[in-house]
């Protein structure tokens, strides 16, 4: 009977269930909007998008309410770079989608095409109030990691909402040693690159190739060097980020953001001005490499006191696949050490989706938002705090994962209950 409960629970965690029109009543509502936070406020989802927010409310005929009782009642976390979906164990080879070895492809890897809605992370990381995620793969052999995708965690087979919406490209101390062990390679090969791509296919039919880029990756690579997509740079150094403002200054066109920004802080200002966002990782504050000799624990509180668009995730080099989760703890990381709650909260919801070009759909609790809300047991930033209810597009998810249905089968007061 253990078995048949465990196995009815895990189908219902994969059924798919239909969005109903749902009132979240007397809550302490966290918009991310105009509208800031409202206490005892009301959120109505209506068709899986939010139909009205504010405070008495009326619930229409049949809507199901949802009573917050004043708990935190927020937009659903945004994970603005993670690996999960594309590895079930991380460190292994096959169950691990994550990691491309190899030449031959690079700026073609796709992620939305490896990634697997069913692994055991989603749930799991669902659970901690997390509904969406920008995924990438990691390279260890080229300068450009692959296009990246936006998922939604809902488990479903759709869950893939904006494929190769960013080109991961690496411009920094990782970027130089793949390209002959020096920045002064590494612009250049740049360069040729974007060369390369706005010149497909004319130069491959001709027979002449590319200067740096096989035809696969040049075709993969275009809209982004015509200014169609973003670019995801990974770089760290102060003097790394003033070469790109350079360039980006040089080619207005081509839309940057930077992943990591160890010493964004001393050039915070220049970033503003450039319109270049920052996703940084709060608790990066070790000189492990030339790159970070400068980093520091307010580095997110600066930039975005100055102005600079910040979201907050693991640094480069520590993403993966089961961590996603964690991007709140990082947030209220960034609190403790001088950035506003607000700020830092807008930095894992509705920062990322604005960084990836989703923002008019995503990350707040705003009419015609989509439907992504999550109700916590206290403050969303603190790491005692756990999600009461979770809806993506106005479901409500299942607060079940593969480890709590172990936890319920094996506890203790289960076996002296037979």
């Amino acid at each position: 009977m253990r078995i048949l409960s465990a196995l009815v629970m895990a189908l219902a965690m994969a059924a798919p269930a239909a969005a109903e029109t749902v009132l979240v009543r007397d809550g302490r509502v966290v918009t991310n909007g105009a509208a800031g936070t409202i206490e005892n406020g009301d959120v109505l989802i209506v068709d899986g998008r939010i139909s009205a927010v504010g405070a008495n409310l009326t619930a229409p005929r049949g809507a199901r309410i949802v009573e917050a009782q004043g708990r935190y009642v927020t937009p659903g976390a945004f994970a603005a770079m993670s690996e999960i979906g594309l590895s079930e164990i991380s460190g292994s080879g096959a169950p691990n989608d994550a990691s491309i070895s190899g030449d031959l492809i690079a700026a073609a890897a796709d992620a939305g095409r490896a990634f697997d809605p069913g692994v055991t992370a989603i749930a799991v990381t669902r659970m901690e109030g997390v509904t969406r995620a920008a995924i990438a793969p990691s390279s260890t052999e080229t300068m450009f990691v692959g296009r990246g995708a936006l998922v939604s965690l809902d488990g479903g087979d759709d869950s893939v909402f904006h494929s190769q919406a960013f080109m991961v490209v690496e411009l920094g101390e990782v970027g130089a040693r793949r390209t002959g062990g020096s920045r002064a390679a590494v612009w250049p090969a740049f360069e040729a690159a974007l060369r390369d791509a706005r010149e497909y296919p004319g130069r491959y039919r001709s027979g002449q190739g590319g200067a740096v880029l096989n035809e696969l990756d040049a075709a993969a690579l275009q809209p982004f060097a015509r200014g169609q997509g973003l670019f995801l740079v990974h770089i760290e150094s102060a003097a790394d980020i003033r070469r790109l403002i350079r360039f980006k200054r040089a080619n207005p066109s081509l839309r940057f953001a930077i992943h990591g920004g160890a010493e964004a802080w001393q050039v915070a200002d220049e970033l503003a001005r450039a319109n270049i966002p920052v996703i940084v990782d709060p608790l990066s504050n070790l000189p492990d490499r030339f790159e970070r000799l400068s980093a520091r624990l307010d580095n997110a509180a600066i930039l975005d006191r100055a102005g600079v668009t910040v979201a907050i995730a693991p640094a480069p080099g520590s993403v993966d696949a089961h961590q996603a989760r964690l991007v709140l703890q990082l947030a209220g990381n960034a609190v403790a050490n001088g950035m506003e709650w607000d700020a830092a909260f807008a930095a894992v919801s509705r920062t990322p989706a604005e960084i990836f070009g989703v923002g008019a759909q995503i990350g707040r609790l705003e009419r015609n938002y989509t439907g992504d809300l999550v109700i916590w047991d206290g403050d969303p930033l603190q790491v005692t705090s756990a999600p009461d209810v979770v809806f993506i597009e106005g479901v409500e998810q299942p607060m079940v994962s593969r480890q709590t249905l172990l936890r319920d089968r094996y506890h203790p007061s289960r076996r002296n209950a037979q």
